[in-house]
């Protein structure tokens, strides 16, 4: 178990360089063994969703060498065996395995992913997907076993436009006979990310990006490079860090475009700001307007985001509204800000966000992933020490966030407990 130790009030001044997308390495790395070639990898990201990735393609047989950022994937003689609980519970994105495994080879079994307990995540539109393919779905006690004689293109409409049931739709179409039709597919740079990848596979995929996707299968997929784009929601949550304490903090080695909506919502609180082609520079502001944020998909504001900006509308001066549409249970993080002095309420999927409030340094829970980065940022501006328990979700998904912030001019000390 591992905790930190943060003590608010330090100006954060300096550079922060943004890793490699989470949300896109955890799809790139399972994609990669429909490819009956050598697979390589670059950005990506020192997390442990990443290593836990890897406890799978080790398990199946994969031949993998990592080095810092780089991985090599050889999963040209894999064994096609059961996925067991152990390791598939420990992300949600171990089941984009389920379906590179179903396309390459027919068959997959294996047991339904984890992840954070953020609300109901489930994943019936990845599954009708399947189903709409041509696969017979079984699910037995929690474990899937999903067969197809044959994988032939349809048309498949997803009832919200879910990035992981976009992924997944993909990784089996592309090896299904014929032309496959994603329709409200989910538009986030990760889509486009996973359909560059697997075109310089081979793949001939169309439309990523965009709400119509169009796939023709192809019987072979190759070896190939890429790159991992720039983490979204890391360089938000860095730039929502900047935006509560920083001076000239300078986010950099990101795509800004990516977080366009955050930064209209900053500059609709009052911030000015200074975006180049790959940064952004923040400085903190006295008075802040308060502002009504909605999440939706991509390029609506991020559900990623929602939680670490929470922090940030704590010291707005009057009341803010976040809407959250996309998980019910995304407000685990509203009783600890609270319990540091926020006056936070939270009714249906809408939290009202009272400022300015003071924060008090005290000990709180990282809950999961955004969660805890909010219990961070509110740590940076709390007065006194703040100690954040279950700080694992928060490694899972920020590389090297000790390091970061203490270059930056954080007081902030991880300790095994």
């Amino acid at each position: 178990m591992k905790r930190i130790k943060i003590e608010g009030g330090h100006i954060l001044s300096g550079e922060v360089a943004i890793s490699g997308a989470k949300n896109s390495a955890v799809a790139l790395i399972p994609a990669s063994i429909l490819s009956d070639g050598i697979v390589r990898i670059s950005n990506i990201p020192n997390i442990s969703d990443i290593d836990a990735l890897n406890e799978i393609l080790n398990y199946l047989g994969a031949k993998v060498s990592r080095e810092n950022d780089y991985m090599e994937i050889d999963a040209s003689k894999i064994e096609n065996k059961e996925i067991p609980e152990n390791i598939s519970k420990k992300l949600r994105a171990s089941y984009y395995f389920m379906s590179a495994l179903l396309g390459k080879y027919r068959k997959v079994e294996m047991y339904f992913p984890g992840g954070c307990s953020i609300g109901a995540r489930p994943i019936d539109q990845t599954l009708k997907a399947f189903e709409i393919l041509g696969a017979k779905v079984i699910e037995n006690n929690n474990k899937f076993t999903i067969t197809a004689e044959k994988l032939i293109g349809g048309n498949i409409y997803l009832d919200m436009p879910s990035v992981g049931a976009t992924i997944n739709a993909m990784l089996v179409a592309v090896k299904a006979e014929g032309t496959t039709m994603i329709e409200n597919a989910a538009k986030e740079p990760e889509i486009v990310s996973v359909a560059t990848f697997l075109n310089n596979m081979g793949a001939k995929i169309t439309g990523a990006g965009t709400s119509s996707i169009t796939i023709q299968g192809v019987q072979k997929l190759n070896g190939c490079f890429t790159e991992v784009i720039p983490d979204r929601i890391e360089a938000g949550t860095y730039l929502l860090a900047g935006a509560l304490i920083g001076e000239n903090l300078m986010i950099t080695n990101m795509i800004p475009k990516h977080i366009e909506a955050l930064t209209n919502k900053l500059k609709e609180m009052g911030y000015p700001l200074m975006i180049g082609s790959d940064f952004i520079t923040i400085s903190k502001i006295d008075h802040k307007k308060p502002v009504h944020i909605k999440t939706l998909g991509y390029p609506g504001f991020a559900t990623d985001l929602q939680q670490p900006i929470t922090v940030l509308l704590t010291q707005c001066d009057g009341e803010s509204v976040l809407e959250e549409t996309i998980y019910e249970n995304r407000f685990q993080n509203v009783e600890h800000l609270n319990h540091m002095g926020a006056n936070i309420q939270i009714k249906d999927r809408c939290i009202y966000i009272k400022g300015v409030t003071p924060l008090i340094g005290t000990e709180v829970e990282a809950t999961d992933l955004r969660a805890g980065a909010c219990m961070v940022l509110a740590a940076l501006i709390a007065n006194g020490t703040t100690t954040i328990t279950s700080i694992e979700h928060v490694l899972r998904g920020y590389e090297n966030i000790i390091e970061k912030l203490e270059s930056v001019g954080a007081k902030i000390e991880l300790e095994e407990i």
